[in-house]
């Protein structure tokens, strides 16, 4: 328990070093606080259960639904991890829709980097589709994800009368609904308003994200997920965990 405790703490430590500060990074810290404690209190922490009886019930018990999480937590992993392959859609898209993440000091994250590798190449594969890159201004940043990720791909080539700019969102909702009017007031919404879209995201977001697009209005989304990079691709994918209840409960899908 020491062990395994010290290293999530470490592991935590270094994420929270590189700005990778969230609930996927915050619960293994606290998960590896209280088996590094239990580790140290050793005999006070038998003495303790076996004091009163109901103690040693409520503690397995705890144990019981603890194991029983995990095991959603996987199957949710599992999940995740069939739908970041991408999907296919009937007709050649007519939008790529990219959605930011963080954006430090106004260079995209690695993670954000990865989305705008994929698209960039999704955007050579479909010369017709316009790219769409959507988010808002993150706290203490001065620049939209949105801008910061239309230069990212101008500098690497995508001709910028391409390139459509949605600065406005702070959600993944707002992402998809910004993004579909403005591709609407540019005279992108195709036939009845409908435009088949390619939804670039990272791997963990696509299953959620593509739920969201279709409650939003899209629908003809398919969806490409960027690898997470592995040194927080779980981490992310525990945060997804808790954002697809969030998002249940919220009725955005």
């Amino acid at each position: 328990m020491l062990s395994a405790g010290a290293l999530l703490l470490l592991h935590s430590a270094y994420l929270v070093a590189a700005n990778v500060t969230h609930l996927g990074t915050l619960l293994p810290a606290t998960a590896g606080v209280a088996l590094v404690g239990l580790a140290m209190a050793g005999d006070r922490w038998q003495q303790f259960l076996h004091a009163v009886p109901w103690r040693v019930l409520a503690w397995r018990a705890g144990l019981m639904v603890g194991a029983l999480w995990l095991v959603s937590l996987a199957v949710f992993f599992v999940a995740l991890q069939k739908a970041g392959r991408q999907t296919q859609l009937r007709v050649p898209p007519q939008a790529i829709v990219v959605l930011g993440s963080s954006t430090p000091r106004g260079v995209p994250s690695p993670t954000l980097a990865r989305r705008l590798d994929l698209a960039l190449a999704l955007a050579q594969r479909h010369p017709a589709a316009v790219v769409v890159t959507s988010g808002g201004v993150d706290f203490r940043e001065t620049v939209a994800e949105g801008a910061v990720m239309a230069a990212y791909l101008r500098e690497r080539g995508l001709a910028p009368d391409r390139i459509l700019v949605e600065d406005r969102s702070t959600s993944t909702q707002e992402n998809l609904a910004f993004s579909r009017q403005l591709l609407q007031a540019a005279g992108r919404d195709g036939d009845n308003g409908e435009v088949p879209m390619l939804l670039v995201t990272s791997d963990f977001h696509t299953l959620r994200a593509a739920a969201i697009a279709r409650k939003t209005g899209w629908s003809q989304v398919a969806t490409a997920g960027a690898e997470t990079p592995l040194y927080m691709r779980y981490n992310a994918w525990l945060r997804e965990y808790f954002a697809c209840l969030s998002s249940w409960v919220l009725r955005e899908f």
